[in-house]
């Protein structure tokens, strides 16, 4: 980590100590369970002397303007543009994923965030979304949830300056993740069902229900 911009470092907001060697990552429902010196399994949270720490607040290698029906998400803000963003990683197996050089780019994460030397502060998106025009912002591209602090401080700004908040997204966060979101400035939220059940933990390595039951939570 004494090689990436420190700017990319942020701790972990949900997370929960096992023992002097283990904690637990709570973003997302994969609950990985990592040791020190180790990462997850999106490779995006390392446990440092304890603690996890996200390698990827700030680090946006993905950034473009798009139509919000391109999420898709229609009849929310219909005609508009979204700033849309994203890092690297994910937390998904997939491998017919379109944005692969980013969410499997071959190498460790770790190696292409040392790459990554320009910070994109939160501040700093809401400044071009508003100078580009855009009506809002997408976390998209790879999983957004691996975003999660980033999001929080991009959502609070956006807020303040009229602008909607979306995520597209795998859907498999925790719920105290999802609901943290949705309660500091998510406002809609596409959530890609990957197929049933058997495929989807053949293919991806995950549990379909926990997404089923986020696409219910976020509906109500």
């Amino acid at each position: 980590m004494n090689e990436l911009n420190p700017s990319f470092i942020q701790k972990s907001k949900c997370q929960k100590k096992i023992n002097n060697n283990i904690t637990q990552c709570l973003t997302c429902e994969r609950r990985c369970k990592i040791a020190r010196g180790k990462a997850g399994h999106c490779q995006t949270r390392i446990n440092n002397e304890g603690v996890i720490y996200s390698i990827v607040y700030g680090c946006i290698p993905a950034l473009s303007f798009n139509p919000i029906e391109k999420k898709p998400l229609f009849h929310f803000y219909p005609g508009t543009i979204a700033l849309t963003i994203g890092t690297y990683g994910c937390n998904f197996d997939c491998f017919w994923c379109q944005n692969h050089h980013i969410s499997h780019p071959g190498n460790p994460i770790i190696d292409e965030v040392q790459k990554e030397r320009d910070y994109l502060s939160p501040d700093k998106v809401i400044e071009i979304a508003k100078k580009n025009k855009c009506r809002g912002t997408s976390i998209s591209f790879n999983e957004p949830t691996l975003l999660f602090e980033y999001s929080l401080d991009i959502f609070k700004t956006a807020k303040k300056e009229g602008l909607y908040n979306t995520y597209v997204s795998n859907g498999y966060m925790t719920e105290e993740v999802l609901r943290d979101l949705a309660e500091n400035g998510l406002d809609a939220i596409n959530i890609d069902i990957k197929g049933d059940a058997e495929m989807v933990q053949k293919y991806c390595g995950t549990d379909v229900e926990k997404v089923w039951r986020n696409a219910k939570l976020a509906k109500d």
